[in-house]
């Protein structure tokens, strides 16, 4: 008679009469030393659960999976990095919100925590000087603009802001969007183009300006081949002298604004009005005392319909343009800004001999009156 093998109950295991976190819950307890009436016979089920618990209760030393192994092996391990790692990175953000200076200081040209935030960008004229600037420190290679007020402001093209377009003068939407872009690009090729600031020739800011305005172009290039007081490029163009000074960082300050007019039938005028801040030191001392040169510039520019003027399609023409510069050498007509450092007696050149004026103070207007004196300013 053959004997007959016990029946396999390993699929019909009876129902558990609790769930698994129920009796996870319960080991848990019993573990810590908890009460609580012990639940009915665990299913297969739960007895893998909790021997998967206990062996979770013995830490290993952490090493690499060999080679072949499971996707599923380590996964709860997986987990608990994942959690400690999420925590430090959360504890690391809490840490940068009540401090960004933390992180912002080992960033390229981060500042410190005390900056002001960029101001908005400018819509009117101010109805005065900006006040000091808070604290008394000292610019550094770092913080080339503390001191400053224009340590709150914008920095280079972003801080040019086209105004929006409109129809004028007889002129499209588009032309006039045309004009106003190209006034943004003679601005940022002028005083901002790393390359001009070096005193190379500012060739994309002439592309600009209309051949056909009379004598504007061939006394501007003169200017930059053969400076002197009649042909000053400065007038313009922002030129340093490679060989004595250099930008401190990429950074240049700009506060300003751009604004429409309609002209004679036909002619879309477009004024601009910005300053612009340069933080420098000497080329022979790049860890050395920062200056600051400070430029107002204040132009108008036209764009001309060509079917009514004799002006060449696409080009500007320069109605008026203003400047004033802050510490800068008097009566130097090389084609550069000489800018006096902290430790200098002062700027080179003729002594200064004209009114004190704050190069920050942008409510008053420009109009070329007086601009062959010296003056001195009450800050950099």
């Amino acid at each position: 008679m053959s004997s007959v093998p016990p029946p396999d109950r390993s699929g019909d295991e009876p129902a558990p009469s609790i769930s698994d976190e129920q009796w996870e819950a319960f080991l848990r307890e019993a573990a810590e030393g908890g009460g609580g009436s012990a639940p009915k016979e665990p299913s297969a089920r739960a007895r893998m659960v909790a021997r998967r618990l206990r062996e979770e209760g013995e830490p290993t030393p952490w090493r690499a999976a060999p080679q072949g192994a499971s996707k599923g092996a380590g996964r709860p391990r997986r987990r608990l990095v994942g959690a400690v790692v999420g925590v430090v990175a959360l504890a690391a953000l809490a840490v940068v919100a009540v401090r960004p200076s933390l992180l912002l200081d080992r960033l390229p040209g981060g500042d410190d925590a005390s900056a002001p935030p960029t101001m908005a960008a400018e819509t009117a004229r101010p109805t005065g000087a900006p006040g000091p600037a808070a604290g008394a420190e000292q610019a550094t290679p770092e913080h080339p603009f503390r001191g400053s007020p224009a340590e709150g402001w914008a920095e280079g093209a972003d801080a040019i802001v086209v105004p929006p377009a409109k129809a004028l003068s007889g002129r499209s939407e588009e032309d006039v969007a045309f004009a106003l872009r190209r006034t943004k690009d003679l601005l940022v090729a002028a005083n901002l183009d790393p390359a001009v600031l070096r005193g190379e020739r500012p060739d994309e800011a002439l592309a600009v300006l209309d051949p056909k305005q009379p004598e504007l172009l061939p006394k501007l290039r003169r200017s930059l081949s053969d400076p002197d007081a009649d042909h000053d490029p400065l007038r313009l163009f922002t030129r340093f002298d490679p060989d004595e000074t250099r930008l401190v960082g990429d950074v240049v300050k700009v506060r300003g604004r751009m604004t429409l007019a309609a002209g004679e039938p036909g002619v879309v005028k477009v004024n601009a009005d910005y300053t612009f801040v340069y933080p420098l030191v000497r080329v022979d001392d790049p860890d050395g005392p920062v200056a600051r040169t400070i430029i107002r510039r204040e132009l108008t520019l036209t764009l001309n319909d060509p079917a009514r003027w004799n002006v060449t399609e696409g080009k500007l023409l320069v109605e008026k343009y203003f400047s004033e510069y802050g510490n800068t050498s008097c009566d130097v007509h090389d084609g550069y800004l000489h800018p006096g450092f902290p430790d200098d007696d002062g700027p080179g050149g003729a002594r200064p001999t004209g009114p004190l004026t704050d190069p920050y103070d942008r409510s008053r207007p420009l109009t070329g009156s007086g601009s062959e004196g010296c003056g001195r300013v009450t800050r950099t």
